[in-house]
């Protein structure tokens, strides 16, 4: 489990693919903050844009770390195939914080950049996401955005999907790789966990809802 709260700013290095075809995956270098690994061991979870990922090699004193993403997560997330900054979270500890929101780093769709720009101090970030993603998105409600649990200002239901709103302020601008964001970017989009629980609820047996057993 994660919070959306992002702990290092990273950096890709390096992709190898794992194989010749397209079945095959990509092995990730990645370059962190120095210092960043001082608690972090193979086989860790670590989430990368919002993803999550499972440590496989590091060498600590160097500050790098590799992953291994298979062609299915490749499929289904953005950006995790090219070099560049990347938004890095480490696996929730029981003893934290949540300063976020409960995130499962499993990408629920990519959504796409549509404005991105400063208004007076903050910035104005607006996602076009899915179509299947609608439903769970809410005036006010949390939405996790390349890793980054951020608060849904506006939601407006399009053709395409449902486009929305968020205000980032400057330290999220600063602190986490959104600032290199631009109109046309794909996202890795999460909804709120709750959500997912709603609807199982709501498409059960209305009957069944309460009961307990004795």
């Amino acid at each position: 489990m994660f919070t959306g709260i992002i702990t290092g700013v990273g950096r890709i290095v390096a992709v190898h693919a794992l194989g010749s075809s397209s079945t095959h995956g990509k092995r990730l270098d990645i370059e962190c903050p120095r210092g960043y690994l001082d608690d972090v061991g193979p086989g860790d979870s670590i989430a990368l844009n919002g993803a999550c990922m499972t440590v496989t090699t590091l060498e600590a004193a160097q500050d790098h770390f590799t992953v291994e993403i298979s062609a299915e997560s490749l499929a289904r997330t953005a950006a995790l195939a090219q070099t560049g900054r990347i938004n890095l979270e480490k696996a929730l500890r029981a003893n934290d914080r949540l300063g976020g929101h409960m995130v499962s780093g499993h990408v629920d769709g990519v959504g796409q950049v549509t404005q991105f720009e400063q208004v007076g101090e903050s910035w104005s970030l607006r996602v076009l996401a899915p179509p299947e993603l609608a439903k769970y998105l809410a005036y006010k409600g949390s939405i996790t955005v390349n890793g980054v649990s951020l608060t849904v200002n506006r939601i407006e239901d399009v053709a395409t999907g449902c486009e929305v709103s968020i205000n980032l302020i400057p330290h999220t601008v600063q602190n986490t790789a959104l600032g290199t964001l631009t109109a046309g970017a794909r996202v890795n989009l999460e909804i709120d966990l709750i959500a997912r629980y709603v609807e199982r609820m709501l498409k059960s047996d209305p009957q069944a809802i309460g009961q307990r057993t004795p």
